[in-house]
C-alpha cells in the first residue's frame, strides 16, 4: 500500500526532497523509439522549461534535476519562509499566472471595492493558495499534467502518460543531500547517454559547470555566475547563512567530475582522500560514496539521513519503523 504523501513531506525535519516521475508502459518522455524510428528528444526541453518556469512561481527551488528517456529526477527545496513572507497581493498574482482564481480574487486584483465578508473570503482563499505554492504535490502535478497533455496531443492519443504517483524521498541531512544531488546529476553518465557531466544535456550539472571557468588549470567560480534558475551554492554552514546549498560550488563540481570518471568503464578513475574535500567534510569514505552515487534509489526507499534525524522524522510522521536506518549508518560513515 502506497504511503500517503503527507507522511513523506515534513518541513519540520527538512526542506529538501528527491522526487521521481516515471512514464507508463512504453510511453516515451524523450529518446528514440527503435520500433518506429521516431525521436522524442525535443520533449526534454518541454520538461526543463516547465520545471524552471514553475520554480519562479512557487516557493520551491531546484537543487538538481535530470531529464531521462522515460523518467525525471529532481531535488527540490521548499522555501516555507519565502512563501510566508509574500503579501496577499503577491500570492494572488502568482496563483493567477497558473489559474484564473475565483471571481472574488479577480475583482480584488482589479482594485474593485469589496464589502468586509467578501474581503475575508479573499483573505481565506489567498491563504489556501499560499499553502499550495509551497506544496510539492501541487508543483509536481502542474509539471506532469502539462507535459502529459503536450505528449498526448503530439501522439494523438488519450490516457495516462505518467504513473499515478511521483515518488518522494526526504533528505534529512547534508550528506544525504549531497549524495542524492550527485546521483541525480550523474544519471546520464550512468545510463551511458553522456560521457561527462558537462556534456549531460538537460541536467542541472551542465548548467552549473557552464557557470564556471577554468583558469590556470584550476576550477574557479566566476563572480555571481551561478545559474539564476537553480538554488545557488553558498559555501560551508555558518551563522546567518543566506538561502542556498551548504557546499562550495567548486568542491561539488570537482566531486561529481571525479565520480563520473569512476563510473565510466572506458576511463580509469579513483577518488582518494586528498582529491575530494567535500567527502572529508561530510565524513563519507570514497567506496561508500561510489555506491551512493550509483545506487542511491536501490539503497533507499524512504527518508535518508543520520540516525538521529531519521528518528525525529519518524516521530513527527508517526511512523513505527525507521526502514532505512541500518543502510544509512552503513553508507554515511
Amino acid at each position: 500500500m502506497a504511503t500517503p504523501r503527507k507522511q513523506q513531506i515534513s518541513l519540520i525535519d527538512t526542506p529538501y526532497y528527491h522526487c521521481i516521475s516515471r512514464c507508463v508502459r512504453r510511453a516515451f518522455l524523450c529518446g528514440e523509439d527503435k520500433t518506429t524510428g521516431q525521436s522524442f528528444e525535443h520533449r526534454r526541453a518541454w520538461v526543463e522549461d516547465k520545471l524552471l518556469a514553475l520554480s519562479q512561481i512557487f516557493a520551491i527551488d531546484i537543487c538538481a534535476y535530470a531529464v531521462m528517456s522515460n523518467h525525471t529526477h529532481m531535488v527540490l527545496f521548499v522555501d516555507e519562509q519565502q512563501a510566508l513572507s509574500w503579501s496577499m497581493d503577491e500570492v494572488l498574482s502568482r496563483w493567477h499566472t497558473l489559474f484564473k482564481g475565483t471571481l472574488l480574487t479577480q475583482q480584488y486584483l482589479r482594485g474593485d471595492t469589496l464589502i468586509e465578508p467578501l474581503q475575508k473570503m479573499v483573505v481565506d482563499t489567498a491563504e489556501i493558495y499560499r499553502q499550495r505554492l509551497m506544496d510539492i504535490s501541487w508543483f509536481m502535478r502542474l509539471l506532469n499534467e502539462s507535459i502529459a497533455r503536450q505528449a498526448n496531443q503530439e501522439d494523438n492519443c488519450t490516457g495516462r502518460f505518467w504513473e499515478g504517483r511521483f515518488k518522494s524521498q526526504a533528505l534529512l541531512d547534508e550528506a544525504a543531500l549531497a549524495a542524492c544531488m550527485a546521483y541525480v546529476d550523474l544519471n546520464p553518465v550512468r545510463a551511458s547517454i553522456a560521457k561527462t557531466p558537462e556534456s549531460s544535456s538537460y541536467t542541472s550539472i551542465k548548467q552549473r559547470i557552464g557557470a564556471v571557468c577554468k583558469l590556470n588549470g584550476e576550477m574557479k567560480e566566476q563572480k555571481q555566475q551561478q545559474p539564476p534558475s537553480l538554488l545557488p551554492f553558498i559555501g560551508n554552514p555558518k551563522s546567518n547563512m543566506p538561502k542556498g546549498l551548504p557546499f562550495e560550488l567548486t568542491d561539488y563540481i570537482q566531486l561529481v567530475e571525479l565520480t563520473g570518471r569512476c563510473i565510466r568503464e572506458d576511463k580509469s578513475g579513483y577518488i582518494d582522500d586528498n582529491q575530494a574535500e567535500l567527502l572529508i567534510r561530510l565524513n563519507i569514505n570514497p567506496e561508500n560514496w561510489l555506491i551512493l552515487a550509483t545506487q542511491f534509489r536501490k539503497c533507499f526507499h524512504g527518508a535518508v539521513g543520520n540516525k538521529e534525524a531519521l528518528s525525529k522524522y519518524c516521530q513527527h510522521q508517526h511512523l513505527k519503523k525507521r526502514a532505512t536506518v541500518s543502510i544509512c549508518q552503513k553508507l554515511f560513515s
